[in-house]
């Protein structure tokens, strides 16, 4: 299936303006985490400015690397801050996994430097033509000795498939 292009949207710009309205991502974010409830108020969600640079240094090259996810919010639940992001894709990735947990992780460094740490929750929504095959935790591209598993730190992913 291709995907058109209406009205200079792309699918990636479509997703974003429709997560843009508070109503359409506490609604979406409430379905996925929590079972329909409603824990996330349109009426308090906060836009995060969610771009991170960092730099990348070998011995054989220096990369700097720019990253944004696409719509991120502050608000609270039961009182307690976090931040929920949605992350469209329209084609399989198999590098999601680690793309999300760097998102996470260059965002606890930045928490680091005001010494609060905001939980992160962060939902992959799939849009592509295929049922979503890729990795959904980290384990996925690993072989990890059964005796270690207990201490493995597991990063997995939230993935929701529109044709499911």
């Amino acid at each position: 299936m291709n995907l058109i292009t209406v009205n200079n949207l792309t699918p990636d710009s479509a997703c974003r303006t429709f997560f843009s309205n508070d109503i359409h991502f506490a609604s979406f974010s409430n379905a996925v985490l929590f079972d329909r409830k409603q824990l996330i108020h349109p009426e308090r969600l906060v836009r995060y400015e969610n771009d991170t640079s960092f730099i990348i240094s070998d011995t054989k090259s220096v990369e700097d690397k720019k990253r944004r996810r696409d719509i991120v919010v502050k608000t609270d639940v039961n009182g307690i801050y976090c931040l929920f992001g949605i992350e469209h894709q329209s084609t399989i990735d198999v590098e999601m996994v680690i793309r999300c947990g760097i998102y996470e992780m260059l965002e606890y460094l930045k928490q680091l430097k005001n010494k609060r740490l905001i939980p992160q929750f962060m939902i992959v929504f799939y849009t592509g033509s295929r049922k979503w095959e890729g990795p959904l935790k980290l384990s996925d591209y690993l072989e990890i000795p059964k005796e270690l598993k207990p201490y493995f730190n597991d990063w997995k992913i939230y993935v929701v498939d529109v044709k499911d």
